[in-house]
């Protein structure tokens, strides 16, 4: 396989009141906990990519890397920061706040990215796709740091520009649904 995860959970929760919301309880644990559980067993290590709370996320046991980029420039700088830093070809990118997130998303996406030669693959749901659901090469590291440095910060924006495939999940949409609010967080418990 050769795959490192990375858990995105260097946000500032604006939406979630400023919680860092990796770490608000969901089902009697931590939103980042439920992840975790879901993705260990599809990949080959993880990297939590956090920006506060780094001793809390330490606990999870896994290493922890916050953005080398400054200001919480969003997930592409988690992404930046785990790929400074993963020592295998492939990563994959997961945000701390999606606890359905599918059991076979890895083989999934790595399968599409095999067949098509791409650089990386995003999954999509229904017309959506659901750019921080990416495995990508390491080896675009220098191409996403050029598009950092030039002050970009959408994954799509950045993407554009590269080999993708799309990979359709509609047959699990539900597993892509992300808490942003407590409103979410009370529908979903």
């Amino acid at each position: 396989m050769n795959i490192t995860g990375i858990v995105l959970a260097g946000g500032l929760g604006r939406r979630m009141g400023g919680a860092d919301k990796g770490l608000i309880p969901f089902q009697g644990r931590p939103l980042v906990a439920h992840v975790l559980e879901r993705l260990q067993p599809q990949v080959d290590d993880i990297l939590l990519n956090a920006n506060r709370e780094l001793d809390a996320y330490a606990a999870f046991g896994y290493r922890v890397i916050p953005d080398a980029i400054s200001g919480f420039a969003g997930p592409l700088a988690g992404l930046h920061a785990g790929m400074t830093v993963a020592t295998h070809e492939l990563v994959i990118t997961v945000p701390c706040d999606s606890p359905f997130l599918p059991h076979d998303l890895v083989v999934r996406l790595s399968e599409a990215l095999q067949t098509h030669a791409a650089d990386l693959a995003v999954a999509k749901t229904g017309d959506q796709p659901q750019p921080v659901f990416c495995l990508c090469r390491r080896s675009l590291l220098p191409n996403l740091t050029q598009f950092l440095q030039s002050g970009g910060r959408k994954i799509d924006a950045w993407y554009a520009a590269l080999n993708i495939v799309e990979v359709a999940f509609d047959d699990e949409a539900e597993a892509f649904a992300n808490i942003n609010t407590p409103e979410e967080l009370s529908c979903l418990k």
